[in-house]
């Protein structure tokens, strides 16, 4: 790819083809109604929280790898568990691990620069992508494959990247421990069905080798308001 190659929600990716599922338990449908929030308040702790993302070239080549800052975000907790949500990632922090660019003539900083343009998350027009919770429930472990470990629960929630809001269900380990909330989970998801299409074709030869999935890991912390 050119730039660095590759493209993240996720959170973003970083927040994100077709919908359907994959080996990650994932399921990505057309939006879906918000969940109401009830019972008390977690602020998301934005120092300990993170989103991941992972993109590779086709066929799993040469990785890259980095993390999304939410810049704000709530749990809703009653009777012991999450039943509603929403949170607000600012994609200016998008950032790519420096470990994750080996080749010598490629810098983590170009491929950065890269991922805020048009050609992907196009950041000056959309400074943030947001995940709002549509349900959860508990997991059937039927789709606990690839799963994070420990996952007891199934969330689902709406994910807009650019202009395009989309249902995405995965899933995740909930804790709920006094004033403390834990939400750790991981999905792959295409990001074509977003509209994220740059090296998805073989229209240039060049850019054609990157691959449409992405993962997204999820590890965030709230705090009992």
């Amino acid at each position: 790819m050119k730039k660095v190659g590759l493209s993240i929600v996720a959170a973003a990716a970083i927040v994100f083809a077709s919908c359907g599922g994959n080996s990650t338990g994932t399921n990505v449908t057309e939006k879906q109604e918000v969940a109401e929030h009830q019972g008390d308040v977690y602020a998301v702790d934005l120092a300990t929280s993170s989103v991941t993302w992972k993109a590779t070239h086709k066929g799993g080549f040469a990785p890259r790898w980095g993390k999304i800052s939410l810049s704000s975000g709530e749990f809703s907790v009653a009777d012991g568990n999450i039943n509603a949500g929403d949170f607000v990632i600012d994609m200016s922090t998008i950032a790519v691990d420096t470990a994750s660019v080996t080749e010598a003539d490629k810098k983590a900083s170009d491929l950065e620069n890269h991922l805020k343009t048009p050609d992907f998350f196009a950041v000056e027009k959309h400074p943030t992508a947001d995940f709002k919770i549509t349900s959860v429930r508990d997991l059937d472990p039927a789709a606990a494959e690839g799963a994070v470990e420990g996952s007891n629960k199934t969330i689902s929630g709406n994910l807009t990247l650019l202009d395009s809001t989309l249902n995405v269900s995965f899933p995740a380990k909930i804790a709920v421990e006094g004033d403390k909330v834990s939400v750790d989970g991981k999905f792959t998801v295409d990001r074509t069905a977003w509209g994220i299409k740059f090296g998805a074709t073989a229209a240039d030869p060049a850019e054609w080798g990157i691959s449409k999935d992405i993962e997204v890991g999820v590890n965030v912390i709230g705090t009992k308001k």
